[in-house]
């Protein structure tokens, strides 16, 4: 048992979780042949939630991630993605830690797509776009900007007070930031994008720039749905379509809906095991979250 807190706060989570080295474990997880990630359970439930649970392990660790997600409390002071990830040991089958879900899931989602975009898009510089301004917003400003050194961002949501309220962590953090109301018209502006949203709909559907990258992280069931289905094409065509884990070839609703074949495109392990080369085109990289990811978080909380 270490001398540390079983039970982190969120605040205390996200200390154990500096971006750069979620990254690296990421990234060393994926060369892990022990990882062992199941598909994870989901349980609808009464009013449209859904109770997710989420195992997997290496050698050394198992984990549960235990969360719900209600989509009703967007909007509303109650978090969208409540619960915890709690961390055993694999030879004393002790628990180590118990980590806040919401903040394991925000910063596990943004550090896979800072490290696509780090090694797929072809201008890193900025401005970036966000689309959703609630927890996964925040943490995609401050993974683009820690990581990437965006300096500036435009945000657009529905929520004029939660994107004011984003423009103004953003400011703090000494960056250049703005409200948009249009947020396709401001795509043609930015070469980096990330929609973040509840995927109640669509909310972009413009042709990209040459040199865009998206990070779609909304959608995680083939029901939902961020980006329109000929953008969707559109990238497949003219670009560049990658997703996180193969899992995506049914859970990732802007691809199924736009009626791709998700299977065929290469997700981040292929990108990584085989160097990829950045892309002439533009590029969606399409995010549905795995286990493997929140692993990938307890193992760089442990090691801190």
């Amino acid at each position: 048992m270490t001398d540390s807190p079983i039970l982190l706060s969120a605040a205390q989570t996200a200390a154990r979780l500096p971006y750069p080295a979620l990254m690296e474990e990421i990234v060393r997880l994926l060369g892990d042949a022990s990882v062992q990630v199941p598909q994870r359970q989901v349980l609808p439930l009464a009013g449209g939630g859904s109770l997710f649970v989420m195992p997997a392990s290496d050698s050394r660790v198992a984990m549960t991630k235990l969360i719900t997600f209600t989509p009703a409390n967007a909007g509303t002071p109650r978090a969208t993605i409540q619960g915890d990830v709690v961390v055993f040991d694999i030879a004393s089958g002790e628990r180590r830690l118990v980590l806040d879900g919401p903040t394991v899931t925000a910063r596990r989602t943004a550090a896979v797509s800072v490290l696509a975009a780090q090694r797929l898009a072809t201008n890193t510089r900025g401005p970036l776009l966000i689309v959703g301004a609630g927890v996964q917003g925040k943490a995609h400003l401050d993974a683009f900007a820690e990581v990437l050194q965006v300096r500036d961002v435009l945000i657009a949501s529905r929520s004029a007070a939660s994107a004011q309220a984003l423009v103004q962590h953003a400011q703090a953090r000494g960056l250049q930031a703005r409200v948009v109301q249009d947020a396709n018209a401001a795509l043609a502006d930015c070469p980096l994008a990330v929609t973040c949203t509840p995927a109640h709909g669509v909310v972009l559907d413009s042709l990209p720039r040459r040199d865009a990258f998206i990070s779609a992280v909304g959608a995680f069931t083939p029901q939902m749905v961020e980006l329109g289905p000929d953008l969707c094409r559109h990238f497949a065509q003219q670009g560049a379509v990658f997703v996180d884990t193969a899992d995506a070839s049914h859970e990732a609703g802007d691809l199924l809906q736009a009626g791709l074949e998700v299977s065929r495109f290469a997700t981040l392990a292929d990108v990584l095991a085989h160097d990829t080369p950045r892309p002439a085109g533009p590029v969606l990289f399409k995010s549905c979250g795995w286990a493997g990811w929140d692993l990938a978080a307890a193992r760089t909380a442990l090691a801190r």
